[in-house]
C-alpha cells in the first residue's frame, strides 16, 4: 500500500487530493490546524486515514510530523498544500506577515524536515525508490501582482526554492524528486467569494489536475491549459510595462 502525507488537508485542494488518494487505495496522513475537520475526514474515509494537528508556522510542527510518520510509516509522497493568501491593497501588515509565515517559512520548515528524514533513512529511500515531494505554488508566482504583494512574492519564492532543492538533491545524490504544482484560480476557501475571478476552476477539476501531476511525477505542472497560455503571455511582458498595468484588479 502506497503512503502519502498531505500538509494542509482540511479543505480545498489538500482535502480533495486526500480523498482521491484514499479512494485509490493509498494510506494517507492528513494534517491541519482544525481538529474537527481532521476528525470528520477520518470518520468519512476510515482506517486508511491518519491525522495530526499542526500549525506549520510553529516550530513544533516538525514534531507532529515525526509522530505521524512513526505511526503510519515512511511515505512515498509528501505533499505540501498549506497556504494563505489575501488581496491586500491596503497593505495590512498582519495579513502580509501571516502570508509569509505560512507560505514561505512553513513550507521551508516542513519540506526541509522531510528531506532530512529521507537522508537519514537510506535503507528505505534510494535511487530506485525516491521520495516524491510535491508542493502547491501558484501562477501568481510568475510576476508581482499589486493586489496581492505577499501572496505573489511567496509563491515565487516557493518556485525558486524548489528549483534550488532539485539542484541540491542532485548534487548530494539525495533520493528525492520534486513536483511544483501551479494552479490558476480554484474555487476554494482561499478565494474571496465576493470577488470575480476569470476562468475559475472547480475543486473537482483541480483534483483531476493535481492527481495527473502526482501520477506522472511532473517537475512543473500549471493548470489548466488556459492558465498555461496566460503564464506564457505574462512572461513575454517586459517588467517596466507590467508595473504600469494599474487596471489589474484581481
Amino acid at each position: 500500500m502506497k503512503k502519502a502525507i498531505i500538509i494542509g488537508a482540511t479543505s480545498g485542494i489538500g482535502r480533495e487530493a486526500a480523498a482521491r488518494l484514499v479512494k485509490e487505495g493509498w494510506q494517507v496522513g492528513i494534517t491541519g490546524r482544525r481538529k474537527e475537520a481532521l476528525a470528520s475526514f477520518k470518520e468519512e474515509y476510515g482506517s486508511a486515514v491518519h491525522t495530526a494537528t499542526m500549525d506549520v508556522t510553529q516550530a513544533e510542527a516538525t514534531e507532529a510530523l515525526d509522530r505521524l510518520i512513526e505511526e503510519m510509516g515512511a511515505p512515498d509522497l509528501f505533499f505540501y498544500v498549506s497556504g494563505v493568501g489575501y488581496q491586500n491593497r491596503e497593505l495590512d501588515l498582519d495579513r502580509e506577515i501571516r502570508t509569509v509565515k505560512t507560505n514561505s517559512e512553513g513550507m521551508v520548515r516542513m519540506v526541509d524536515h522531510f528531506i532530512n528524514y529521507v537522508r537519514a533513512h537510506q535503507e528505505i529511500y534510494n535511487q530506485a525508490h525516491k521520495a516524491h515531494v510535491a508542493v502547491i505554488s501558484s501562477i501568481a508566482g510568475t510576476a508581482g501582482m499589486g493586489t496581492a504583494p505577499a501572496y505573489s512574492a511567496t509563491k515565487r519564492m516557493v518556485q525558486t526554492y524548489l528549483s534550488a532543492l532539485v539542484q541540491l538533491c542532485r548534487m548530494e545524490k539525495y533520493p528525492v524528486q520534486f513536483t511544483d504544482i501551479r494552479p490558476g484560480f480554484v474555487a476554494t476557501d482561499l478565494l474571496n467569494p465576493q470577488k470575480h475571478y476569470p476562468m475559475l476552476i472547480s475543486r473537482e477539476k483541480a483534483g483531476d489536475e493535481v492527481m495527473k501531476a502526482i501520477r506522472k511525477k511532473k517537475r512543473i505542472h500549471t493548470f489548466d491549459w488556459r492558465f498555461r497560455l496566460m503564464v506564457f503571455g505574462w512572461k513575454c511582458i517586459p517588467r517596466w510595462l507590467w508595473e504600469r498595468f494599474t487596471w489589474v484588479k484581481n
